[in-house]
């Protein structure tokens, strides 16, 4: 449990990648996760929101998850970061049946504001059931939960699959989420994903993936990241179109060193043509993805 309703919230600081279905056996044998048996789970899931959207508008995400015979009220706040990398306030408490406890959400702070008047408007609207599989790791002197999800999204008739992987900092240094990562990315062709499963399934029920502005590097490689993820769940090839034209803006930007240069030009070659990464692609996109975290924190 993460937290009760009357606590300030965690920041959740975690690293998402997507993951081919077709390498799910490749990342199992992987020297880090191949001798500890992982913890399994099923988890169902559903997303609550009013008629006209308030809460995809605001970037806030309210969820009650099945868990065995718990029953758990989640709010997730806007994830800030990029490049798969996020850090978003979390409260997660158990309630006795799958209802929404409003009463709870109305003391928290995202429901202060112009959302107070929205509790009572929410209603189900996606959801998302998969395994999880769950590994506890010491890396670096850090603590870090590997998890690995499969599955899929449904909103209304529209169906999305689940596959990725998530690396939680439960403790320590963020620079080890990245280390882990780049391991990981080594044998294992991952790249960084930037939507999380409740952006996924808004955008799968609205049938509309818009794409953020870019103008730094960074802004290239978040653009690039969340049209790949829009061409996965939508199999619409304008996304995957637009994901090659970010990564070859990227590559030719002034601002780029030329390291991080040698990075940006290997991504457009390290797709394949169903815009899946190589191992290639993963280990230039996080080498990337690590130093404009780096540069936006020295601002």
């Amino acid at each position: 449990m993460k937290n009760s309703t009357s606590m300030p919230a965690p920041t959740e600081v975690e690293l998402k990648l997507a993951l081919p279905p077709t390498q799910i056996d490749a990342l199992l044998h992987h020297p880090v996760l191949a001798s500890t048996p992982p913890v399994q789970q099923q988890l169902a899931n559903t997303y609550f929101d009013t008629p006209a959207g308030d809460l995809a508008a605001a970037r806030i995400a309210v969820r009650l998850r099945q868990l065995d015979s718990q029953v758990l009220q989640t709010v997730k706040t806007a994830g800030q970061g990029g490049g798969g990398l996020s850090s978003r306030q979390e409260w997660e408490w158990q309630v006795p049946d799958p209802s929404l406890d409003q009463s709870a959400l109305a003391a928290l702070p995202p429901f202060q504001n112009a959302l107070a008047d929205k509790i009572a408007a929410l209603r189900s609207t996606l959801s998302t059931d998969f395994t999880r599989r769950s590994w506890q790791l010491a890396w670096q002197g850090s603590k870090i939960e590997l998890v690995l999800d499969e599955g899929e999204i449904v909103c209304g008739k529209a169906r999305a699959p689940i596959c990725e992987v998530e690396l939680e900092l439960k403790a320590g240094d963020p620079e080890a989420l990245w280390s882990l990562a780049a391991e990981l990315a080594s044998q294992v062709p991952l790249r960084p994903s930037d939507s999380s499963k409740a952006s996924r399934g808004n955008a799968l029920g609205r049938q509309q993936w818009p794409l953020p502005d870019a103008q730094h590097p960074a802004e290239w490689l978040h653009r690039a990241t969340v049209a790949l993820d829009a061409y996965h769940d939508s199999g619409d090839a304008t996304h995957l179109i637009a994901a090659q034209q970010a990564l070859a803006t990227l590559a030719q930007h002034p601002q780029l060193d030329s390291a991080a240069r040698a990075d940006a030009e290997m991504l457009p070659k390290a797709l394949d043509s169903a815009g899946m990464p190589t191992t290639a692609y993963g280990a230039a996109a996080l080498n990337l993805a690590r130093r404009f975290a780096y540069e936006t924190a020295l601002r």
